[in-house]
């Protein structure tokens, strides 16, 4: 086993080769590894709900001699995940809330504009395309990544009909809403580290179904590009506790503005609809924003070539 390899690596390297039963142990590992790491390989096997061989064979076929070496290399990188925490208590620990403040969202920024230059301008238009000509688009991601996946599910759903959003704890039911994927559909897949397997089951069953597969995640090693033809990398690093999802988020908004621009008498015919069924429902209070009259989505371009002007 190369021992400058990340522990991360080997697993997303090895897991579409890697049989049906390996495939859960691998994701109990990276979900759970906190839990794992303290686990014999029979008590791995009976969490998982295989044998205690298929968990030394699993630990073989990611590289290493057997199990204890295996759970060697998932010590240390449990040790320096909990190393990147002490790490960021060291550095946030001691400052005041306004120097807190200024860091954190320096941070953030750099990683907006971090994703500007490094996000490519063809797969991106390309992403548009397919999202367009689907017969439904599915959308899913899940833990950290479940609030994106909701804010893009929303919009598309106002850009466009048949629209389903994947939201659910078992990879069972989330393959029984998939269950008529096929060519004509495509599904967005969101995930950055840790990266969630049931997400990335989605995009491999979506994939064997020759559906289209768009992954929004971090970078070109994320195990979420194994299926998909159109990744669009958005940097997210761990700034505190919690990992920074700006950058997605952006890149999640200039999607939904350019899918609006591609089709405004749909969007606006939407719009109008909803307003209607918000007035006639009492849904908002008569002084919030008339989106209709502004349409500030489909007036984005016109007021930037202006502002370009002067």
């Amino acid at each position: 086993m190369e021992s400058n390899k990340d522990f991360l690596s080997i697993i997303n390297e090895a897991y579409p080769k890697l049989s049906k039963g390996h495939k859960l142990v691998a994701a109990y590992v990276v979900d759970r590894y906190d839990q794992a790491v303290f686990m014999t390989a029979a008590k791995l096997g009976k969490t998982v709900g295989v044998s205690e061989s298929t968990v030394v064979r699993f630990a073989t076929a990611l590289g290493f001699d057997g199990y204890p070496e295996f759970l060697k290399a998932l010590e240390e990188w449990y040790k320096s995940k909990m190393n990147t925490v002490q790490k960021i208590g060291a550095k946030y620990g001691r400052a005041s809330q306004s120097e807190l403040l200024t860091s954190v969202m320096s941070s953030d920024i750099e990683k907006i504009e971090d994703t500007m230059s490094n996000l490519d301008v063809d797969t991106f238009e390309l992403a548009v395309d397919l999202i367009l000509k689907a017969r439904k688009v599915y959308v899913v991601g899940l833990r950290s990544c479940a609030p994106l996946a909701d804010f893009l599910h929303f919009y598309l759903s106002m850009i466009r009909p048949d629209v389903v959003l994947l939201n659910t704890t078992s990879v069972s039911e989330m393959f029984e809403q998939m269950i008529r994927i096929d060519e004509h559909d495509c599904i967005i897949g969101i995930s950055f580290p840790r990266y969630s397997m049931r997400t990335l089951k989605a995009m491999e069953f979506a994939n064997d179904r020759n559906a289209k597969v768009i992954s929004i995640t971090d970078s070109v090693y994320s195990p979420m590009n194994l299926y998909s033809s159109c990744n669009l990398l958005a940097r997210s690093d761990m700034v505190s506790i919690v990992d920074s999802l700006v950058a997605p988020l952006s890149v999640i908004n200039a999607l939904v503005v350019a899918l609006c621009l591609k089709r405004p008498d749909e969007v606006k015919t939407n719009l109008e609809n909803l307003e209607t069924a918000w007035n006639n429902y009492q849904v908002y209070l008569n002084d919030e924003i008339n989106f209709i009259d502004d349409q500030p989505i489909l007036n984005y371009s016109l007021r930037r070539e202006e502002g370009d002007n002067t």
